[in-house]
């Protein structure tokens, strides 16, 4: 399994549109990855610290797939359809991690 990691930084006062994210690109994630490999979608909003900061990522999504290899299948099929849409909901530059579970 290949965990990756979408993390949106909260920097530079970039708008987030938070319902936006989870009520259409979510679903357009879900709904285009979901056959080809997607095994799981968490969505995770940032909160602020103990000393009451702004979070370091507005929202994080972790993408579970089967493989990198079907990763790299899903983005290549559905990848430009998914990343057009990021507009729509900020202008944050999204950071990618890329794991493996352990």
């Amino acid at each position: 399994m290949v965990v990756i990691a979408v993390m949106y930084p909260h920097a530079g006062g970039a708008a987030f549109d938070l319902d936006y994210y989870m009520q259409s690109h979510i679903p357009l994630v879900r709904r285009l990855w979901s056959s080809l490999g997607l095994q799981d979608l968490k969505v995770l909003r940032g909160t602020p610290g103990p000393d009451g900061g702004p979070p370091t990522y507005v929202a994080m999504a972790l993408l579970t797939f089967t493989s990198m290899d079907a990763f790299k299948d899903a983005a290549a099929k559905h990848g430009a359809e998914i990343f057009d849409d990021i507009p729509k909901f900020t202008e944050s530059k999204p950071v990618l991690q890329f794991s493996e579970t352990l």
